[in-house]
């Protein structure tokens, strides 16, 4: 059975990376082509995310969809467990958004290129300088109407937990005055931990909850505000007795 499994990972890692390469290089042909680059490059990537879903056969129900407010921009903010939060959220989040993403995988082979064209925005997360020109980039994407899709945690979750958040995201949304949207990552862990390369089939759940507006707050009180968002991600990971069903 082990070795049935290890089979398995190996032949599906084999397979997303070659729809990896594929979807890249598709992207950056299409955004020299294409009138409206960064908006074609990230339906390109969308579409690899659904590909890699199917592939590997990973399942994702979304509930709270009507949550999300129209014809505003946005900062999403969800909890990180795996490699597959970035494909699911792809795949089934209908905004056009832009990542905010630590700089390390920017320097992946082609894929990385393929981010600089769709207007994904690298963060030096050891660079405190750097950092905030990063936010400052994102604020400038939210003046454009653009999304941005953040994982305030920074990295994924080594045990599944909720970990603390990053402060410097909660400045950029209060720079900016708009909506944070909370979405919680559920399943993900278990079809691939971090630092594991075993991908096993299942069901991720994606729940997105109703906006938290940031009028009435300030950078005196970003730490309440941080909190608030927190909670309501963490609260969809505790049944009615107070289990933590992570």
């Amino acid at each position: 059975m082990a070795k049935n499994n290890l089979f398995r990972s190996t032949i599906l890692l084999a397979l997303d990376v070659i729809a990896t390469a594929f979807f890249a290089v598709t992207a950056i042909i299409a955004s020299y082509l294409a009138a409206n680059t960064e908006d074609t490059v990230h339906k390109v990537a969308s579409l690899w995310g659904k590909t890699l879903l199917r592939i590997t056969g990973v399942k994702v129900e979304i509930t709270g969809e009507e949550n999300i407010p129209v014809n505003t921009p946005l900062v999403f903010m969800a909890n990180h467990q795996s490699n597959f939060d970035i494909l699911a959220l792809l795949a089934n989040i209908q905004v056009q958004f832009r990542w905010l993403s630590k700089k390390e995988i920017f320097y992946i082979p082609i894929m990385g290129h393929a981010m600089k064209r769709a207007g994904y925005i690298s963060i030096d997360r050891e660079n405190h300088a750097k950092a905030i020109h990063s936010l400052s980039e994102a604020a400038q994407k939210i003046r454009e109407g653009k999304s941005i899709m953040t994982f305030p945690e920074g990295t994924r979750s080594r045990d599944g937990k909720i970990q603390p958040f990053k402060k410097g995201l909660f400045y950029l949304v209060l720079e900016a005055g708009v909506p944070i949207v909370p979405i919680s990552i559920k399943g993900s862990r278990a079809i691939m931990p971090r630092k594991s390369l075993k991908i096993n089939p299942g069901k991720i759940t994606i729940i997105i909850d109703k906006p938290i507006y940031v009028k009435g707050y300030s950078t005196e009180t970003r730490d309440k505000l941080m909190n608030a968002v927190r909670s309501v991600i963490a609260g969809n990971f505790y049944d009615e007795k107070g289990n933590n069903s992570l």
